[in-house]
């Protein structure tokens, strides 16, 4: 548990070293919650680990780090009702981390243990977009 909260703190650090005191609160108020939550719920819902990798310099605006805790949030609201059978835990914990940044598009890819995800800035990966890559 420990190393899981410094992992979270050593990927945060650098958007906390350069954003202003709105951008700092926001992260540390709502988004850190948020991953935590989430990473939560896989780990109590599906029974895995997953590290969430935020390309924090890369999310300049609160606007911007929303979509962080919105994706989070919705990854917490739906990892419970996916997980119901064996065969969807076996899925969902093909994931070892989950890399998250802004970028020009916004899509979602999953390859050797890892999910791909950006935003761009208006909208951000949905859980059937997950879901749909973890299953194939």
């Amino acid at each position: 548990m420990k190393i899981s909260k410094l992992a979270a703190i050593i990927l945060l650090l650098p958007l906390t070293a350069f954003a202003g005191k709105a951008e700092r609160d926001f992260m540390s108020n709502e988004v850190e919650p948020a991953v935590k939550a989430a990473t939560a719920g896989l780990k109590t819902s599906c029974g895995c680990d997953v590290k969430f990798d935020i390309k924090a310099d890369s999310f300049q605006t609160t606007d911007d780090m929303f979509k962080i805790k919105h994706f989070a949030s919705t990854i917490k609201d739906n990892a419970g009702a996916y997980c119901a059978d064996a065969a969807s835990k076996k899925a969902i914990c093909k994931m070892k981390s989950i890399e998250f940044s802004k970028a020009a598009s916004t899509y979602l890819k999953f390859a050797a243990g890892k999910v791909t995800a950006t935003t761009d800035g208006t909208s951000q990966p949905s859980w059937e977009m997950l879901t749909r890559e973890v299953d194939k």
